[in-house]
């Protein structure tokens, strides 16, 4: 198997009730094992999709049924590792992220050993987001898949349509577990095993066939009243503590900041409730997060202890940032919003792109492997690079540039929606699409030159006699 590479993201989930217009929200930040790693976003038209796949890194071949569906993607632009899709929505607006890096533990993998030649990140999107129609079916498909050909690795993966929200959790190396999310409530799911109360009953549960068993017979279960499924199939590890807990903590507490937690506890919950509807905004700010307002803030006045203790969300590894959003309040034919942002989070925006398109901007498309500012990825990577330099000195230019670019896109997006609502072909799309492009990269150069401009003032390098 070729060298396996690792991600380490952040997901945030809202159901229908839980968001601020009744859409439902899947998200997440792809993290990279190294902090550049060029990644584009495409459409992958029917005609485009391998009949035969062929993953690189576990070399496992599978055969793929017919009719797939067109899809959004983020592939990555050098390819030496295979595709890794990330996410997309396909146009029956069904959505997918894949994947989120969870954990496991020692007894699981003694029952069911991870499969080498099996699937992972790498190939996931490809396999399943064509061939389905709701997110019930994405757990279904995924299940099969696992369950036939086996995992090389851990990983949690949301599926979405118009009114569920799916969340799956693979277990060694064949078996799995998904719940619903509730329509009232969120998530902040970070690198460990998420899922905690499970009913194998219920009917917003599903999991493997003999999942129930498996933990009957291998005597798993370490509570004497409940199934708790991250007790059973994952970690409470020091790195936990450090790594992954306080990350859920502090959304969490975002979202939620009437509710007291440890940012070190193992047993934060799984589902929770916000105290008010969330944005799209809300979540971006949290998937962008370094623990603002806390002792533990990156760039803020707490102890160098304090503030490098825990993992943040939003980091230098960042790749993209996708909030996959199935909306109700419109026509199907625009329901679908693929919002997304390249590079580290501080200092970019998410633009709002149609997902009912056939092909997407030149300037998220078409980044390889070559610096070039022309674009979007390496524009947005520069300037989270020139930002982290001084984090106080550009916060402002930060600030007013997301507020007065998210309001330029939303402007858009509004005239767009309402030309379609009048009557207007679904065509149109693409040129909104371009609009959004254009108008995104225009003022990221915008930020990246004031910046420049700026801080040229500020520089260590000078004496203040002039000649």
């Amino acid at each position: 198997m070729t060298k396996r590479i690792k991600g380490s993201c952040a997901t945030i989930l809202v159901g229908k009730k839980a968001s601020l217009d009744g859409s439902t929200i899947i998200s997440r930040n792809d993290d990279g094992h190294e902090a550049l790693d060029p990644e584009k976003f495409v459409v992958v038209n029917p005609a485009d999709q391998p009949t035969d796949y062929q993953a690189v890194i576990s070399g496992v071949n599978i055969k793929l049924p017919d009719n797939p569906l067109r899809y959004t993607s983020i592939p990555n632009s050098i390819l030496t590792n295979g595709i890794w899709p990330a996410a997309g929505i396909n146009s029956d607006n069904v959505a997918m992220s894949a994947t989120e890096t969870i954990t496991t533990n020692a007894r699981v993998l003694g029952i069911d050993p991870y499969v080498a030649g099996g699937i992972g990140e790498e190939d996931l999107v490809t396999l399943v987001l064509p061939y389905i129609h709701s997110a019930r079916e994405g757990v279904e498909r995924l299940g099969q898949l696992l369950a036939e050909f086996g995992t090389y690795e851990p990983n949690g993966i949301a599926f979405s349509d118009n009114d569920e929200i799916w969340w799956l959790e693979t277990i060694g190396g064949h078996h799995w577990a998904a719940k619903r999310i509730p329509d009232d409530a969120y998530v902040v799911a970070p690198n460990r095993m998420n899922i905690d109360d499970f009913d194998f009953a219920a009917d917003d549960t599903m999991a493997s066939a003999d999942l129930a068993d498996l933990i009957e017979t291998y005597h798993l279960n370490p509570d004497f009243d409940r199934i708790n499924l991250r007790h059973i199939f994952g970690s409470a590890t020091d790195k936990d503590t450090v790594y992954n807990n306080p990350r859920a903590w502090f959304g969490q507490k975002y979202f939620t900041p009437d509710v007291d937690q440890d940012p070190q506890g193992q047993d934060l919950p799984f589902i929770c409730h916000a105290n008010r509807k969330i944005s799209i905004e809300d979540v971006k700010y949290v998937l962008s997060s370094h623990y603002q307002n806390t002792q533990y803030d990156v760039y803020g006045d707490g102890t160098e202890s304090d503030k490098t203790k825990f993992r943040p969300i939003g980091i230098n590894r960042n790749h993209d940032v996708h909030i996959l959003q199935i909306r109700n309040d419109v026509p199907a034919s625009i329901a679908g919003i693929h919002w997304l942002a390249f590079g580290a989070n501080t200092f970019n925006t998410v633009v709002p792109f149609y997902a009912n398109v056939d092909d997407t901007p030149a300037a998220y498309k078409d980044a390889d492997g070559t610096f070039n500012l022309n674009h979007m990825y390496w524009l947005s990577c520069t300037t989270a690079l020139l930002g982290d330099t001084d984090f106080d000195l550009y916060e402002d230019f930060r600030n007013t540039f997301a507020l007065e670019a998210m309001g330029a896109y939303r402007k858009i997006q509004n005239d767009t929606d309402a030309a379609i609502k009048n009557g207007a072909d679904v065509s149109i799309l693409k040129s909104a699409n371009e609009q959004l492009s254009n108008e995104s990269f225009t003022r990221q150069t915008k930020l990246l030159g004031d910046m420049v401009t700026f801080g040229s003032e500020h520089m260590k390098l000078r004496y203040n006699l002039n000649d």
